[in-house]
């Protein structure tokens, strides 16, 4: 009896547990994992700006990072995961840290800290999407990597769609003068959509910058109401 034949176990994915093919011998992840977690790191550059975008909105930000004077409620209600997902601690930190493991497994130089999180998370994604190969080539410990990057962008993603009230929130009303009136229409908002725009006069307003003229202008108008009356 062969007992080197029976001891012999079938290399396994460290990332799923299934049977690594012919071809993929010596990987360390399979192929569709490489793959899948290619995409997903992708994927994350684009959420991570949607996900900044409603924390800064959230925190009623305004150009420079600080809060929007004389604004006493953000523009759309707060919600906690979304903003520990945009702040240090959430998506920068978490892929920071597996950035840095790569780099001492691979005797590289630690990088520094780029800045915020939102300048700092399109370099660390960059670093481990163009290294991607490399870990599941020879990375032992690729796949808790895979599985954090699986969490992460699951988590971004609910953060973006789950919303405790179904529907759109009020954000105020349209401060544009049409005809010498004030439109007045009531404006809605969604955190996981950056454009706000007016049903009745067409107006609207884009990204945080937008929104914070349009916080500006429905300031304005409040303080002109108040100085007539």
């Amino acid at each position: 009896m062969n007992h080197a034949a029976e001891e012999y176990a079938w290399p396994t994915c460290t990332a799923c547990g299934r049977d690594l093919w012919e071809s993929e011998a010596g990987r360390l992840a399979c192929r569709p994992c490489e793959t899948r977690t290619g995409e997903r790191l992708g994927e994350l550059a684009t959420i991570f700006q949607q996900i900044n975008s409603s924390a800064a909105l959230m925190r009623g930000a305004r150009r420079g990072g600080a809060p929007t004077s004389g604004s006493r409620t953000p523009p759309i209600p707060p919600r906690l995961e979304v903003l520990s997902l945009a702040a240090t601690g959430g998506v920068a930190t978490r892929l920071r840290d597996i950035e840095d493991a790569w780099r001492a497994a691979l005797a590289w130089t630690i990088a520094p800290w780029r800045g915020s999180p939102a300048q700092a998370v399109p370099e660390h994604l960059r670093f481990l999407i163009n290294n991607l190969p490399w870990a599941c080539d020879a990375y032992e410990s690729v796949g808790q990597d895979v599985e954090e990057i699986r969490q992460l962008h699951a988590e971004c993603k609910q953060a973006l769609t789950h919303d405790r009230k179904p529907g759109r929130v009020s954000v105020g009303v349209c401060p544009v003068v049409v005809d010498g009136e004030l439109c007045g229409a009531q404006l809605t908002a969604s955190a996981a959509n950056s454009r706000i725009r007016c049903g009745t006069c067409g107006a609207q307003w884009d990204d945080m910058w937008g929104w914070r003229e349009l916080r500006q202008a429905q300031e304005a108008v409040a303080s002109a109401g108040k100085r007539a009356a």
